[in-house]
């Protein structure tokens, strides 16, 4: 069977879950998630000249808005939770769990702790970060020691 740990930001959608599911072909998948609440070192800038780069006018006005910190928990398990039982409805293997502080930190221990065959990052576009080579993907690919995958969320969650 083959393990891949899943970094994800929001709720998996119908067709993430086909995406990611059918990878590798026929092969068995069995998938940790890992999902961080936007916490309160979230850069609400960054985020908005993300939303303008992709058109998205009116999500950059709603920044604001969105849940961080101890707030953005609760809509967290409630995404974890429907991410997993999407994973499992497909026919693969899902546990997951919310990690609050360290992410990278997180996912490493987590690639040694089941050893996983891949770290796959599923988020939407962070064009400021990902020029920058910030953004969890690149960061992750010079702290676990097996691939990393970067892919885009197919839609809105």
């Amino acid at each position: 069977m083959f393990t891949s740990v899943l970094m994800i930001e929001k709720a998996l959608t119908s067709a993430d879950v086909e995406f990611v599911t059918t990878l590798h072909g026929e092969e068995q998948v069995s998938f940790q998630v890992l999902w961080q609440p936007r916490g309160e070192q979230a850069d609400r800038l960054l985020r908005a000249i993300d939303d303008v780069a992709l058109g998205e006018l009116d999500e950059a006005v709603r920044e604001g808005e969105t849940p961080e910190g101890e707030e953005a928990l609760s809509v967290g398990q409630r995404a974890l939770e429907v991410s997993l039982a999407a994973l499992r409805a497909s026919g693969s293997g899902a546990q997951g769990r919310l990690i609050e502080d360290h992410p990278l930190d997180a996912l490493k221990s987590l690639v040694e702790e089941v050893g996983a065959d891949e770290v796959i990052v599923l988020t939407d576009p962070h064009y400021v970060e990902e020029f920058f080579h910030r953004d969890w993907a690149s960061r992750a690919r010079h702290k676990v020691g097996v691939p990393v995958l970067k892919l885009f969320s197919h839609s809105k969650a």
